[in-house]
C-alpha cells in the first residue's frame, strides 16, 4: 500500500473533535472545561502535544490524559455518538496505563 492510498484509507475514518470526545467519555465535565483542557497543551494524543479542541481524533487513536494528581494513558477502541452514561463511555476506550 502507497503513501497516498493509507492516507486515504485513514481519512475515511470517523473523526471526533477532541472536545467532544473528553466530554463524551467523561474526562471533563462539560464541553467547555474539554476544550480548555485540550487548549491549554495537558492532552497528546499519538506522542503529540494537542493545542486545539478541534483536533480529529480517530478510533485506534491513544490519548494521555491527566485527571487530578495522576494520568490516564487510554486507546480510543470506538468513537461515542453522544454523552452516554458512564460504563458507556468506559467500553469506548481501553485504558493502558495510569500513573502519576
Amino acid at each position: 500500500m502507497s503513501g497516498r492510498e493509507a492516507d486515504r484509507s485513514h481519512a475515511a475514518l470517523p473523526v471526533l473533535r477532541i472536545d467532544k470526545l473528553l466530554w463524551f467519555l467523561r474526562f471533563a465535565q462539560n464541553r467547555v472545561m474539554a476544550r480548555k483542557l485540550a487548549e491549554k497543551g495537558h492532552v497528546r494524543m499519538n506522542g503529540r502535544r494537542i493545542e486545539r479542541g478541534h483536533v480529529k481524533v480517530r478510533q485506534g487513536d491513544i490519548l494521555t490524559i491527566p485527571q487530578g494528581q495522576a494520568v490516564q494513558v487510554v486507546r480510543i477502541i470506538a468513537l461515542p455518538e453522544r454523552r452516554s452514561s458512564a460504563s458507556q463511555a468506559q467500553s469506548c476506550y481501553e485504558i493502558l496505563q495510569t500513573g502519576i
